[in-house]
């Protein structure tokens, strides 16, 4: 191995799944479990003394069980925002991974529980999250996107699109994008109809288009180079 290990910190509510994490990393030469704590004051308190590079976390911690993992991923972006997140999940919850992603996708990624048995393939997604790379369980975007009735594909966007699609996969408003590129807000919005359009991405009460969007590009390997217009 060259180079310093991938440090990270596990926060998990169960023992037993948070040393099972620990043993998968056992022989993973460029990954390096330094904590493991079981609730949200430990994992804050081991991420500013430890400064790993990205937090493995259960979904729910105590006190509720619920979605700490998630409130803790975005509150993570405003205090550390060079630390990648990755969240293990139960079962499929649509509206935790839209949450997770809404800031933007890069650094983050979302597995189920149940999937998660083979260490090189763990020790994978750490290191794309380490990269800021992004990785969401096929299962979870399945579930996610389903409200599209077909599974949406990036191949009938123009280069223009998918570049302005990687730009809000950074998290980025119209605003941001237009000044990125050089043209005008107008001219992002229209862009942004068309993807939805493209990508059969109706309005929806539950879900923001616009993460529906950024999860479809990263379901697509939206981490690669984006192309020029």
């Amino acid at each position: 191995m060259t180079g310093k290990p991938i440090r990270v910190v596990v926060a998990e509510e169960e023992v037993l799944v948070r040393e099972g994490i620990r043993r998968l990393f056992e022989d993973v030469e460029d990954v390096e479990v330094v904590d493991a704590v079981g609730n949200l004051p430990t994992l804050w308190a081991a991420v500013g003394s430890l400064q790993p590079d990205v937090v493995v976390t259960g979904e729910g911690l105590p006190p509720t069980w619920t979605d700490e993992g998630i409130r803790f991923s975005a509150e993570l972006r405003l205090r550390h925002p060079g630390v990648g997140v990755v969240v293990l999940g139960r079962d499929a919850k649509p509206k935790y991974v839209a949450a997770l992603f809404d800031g933007g996708g890069f650094g983050r990624a979302y597995l189920l529980k149940d999937r998660v048995v083979n260490g090189a393939a763990f020790a994978e997604t750490v290191r794309t999250v380490a990269k800021c790379g992004s990785h969401v369980d096929v299962r979870v975007l399945e579930s996610l996107l389903s409200p599209t009735r077909h599974a949406p594909t990036l191949a009938n966007l123009t280069p223009r699109d998918v570049q302005v699609l990687g730009l809000m996969a950074e998290g980025r408003s119209n605003g941001a994008i237009a000044r990125e590129l050089a043209v005008t807000s107008r001219a992002v919005e229209r862009h942004v109809g068309s993807i939805f359009t493209k990508l059969g991405i109706q309005h929806s009460p539950e879900y923001s288009r616009r993460v529906l969007a950024v999860l479809a590009y990263l379901g697509e390997g939206g981490n690669r180079a984006v192309p020029a217009p």
